[in-house]
């Protein structure tokens, strides 16, 4: 993956955890407990297992294709584009 990619999605995960934690507002209005249980178990033992796996290699190639030639003529237009309004829980406390 190359830096500008790693770095891209790095902050798109931060802006994603920031904006949940903007957008959620907890009250706790009810302190819980947690049940009374007895637990007995004996030890386990986990199977010896063999694993034979394959390999995977990538690369690139040099091929010659037919593309096609494309001329994009442009101008300015007035569009309507969506909009949206984001309004944190308010804080009761």
């Amino acid at each position: 993956m190359k830096t500008g990619s790693a770095l891209a999605l790095a902050a798109v995960a931060v802006v994603a955890v920031a904006f949940g934690v903007y957008m959620v507002d907890f009250d706790v209005t009810d302190e819980g407990a947690l049940p009374d249980v007895d637990v007995a178990v004996d030890g386990g033992e986990l199977p010896e297992v063999d694993a034979d796996v394959g390999s995977i290699e990538t690369g690139t190639t040099t091929e010659t294709v037919t593309v096609p030639d494309v001329d994009v003529d442009t101008q300015q237009a007035e569009v309507e584009v969506p909009t949206i309004d984001v309004n944190p829980p308010s804080d009761d406390s």
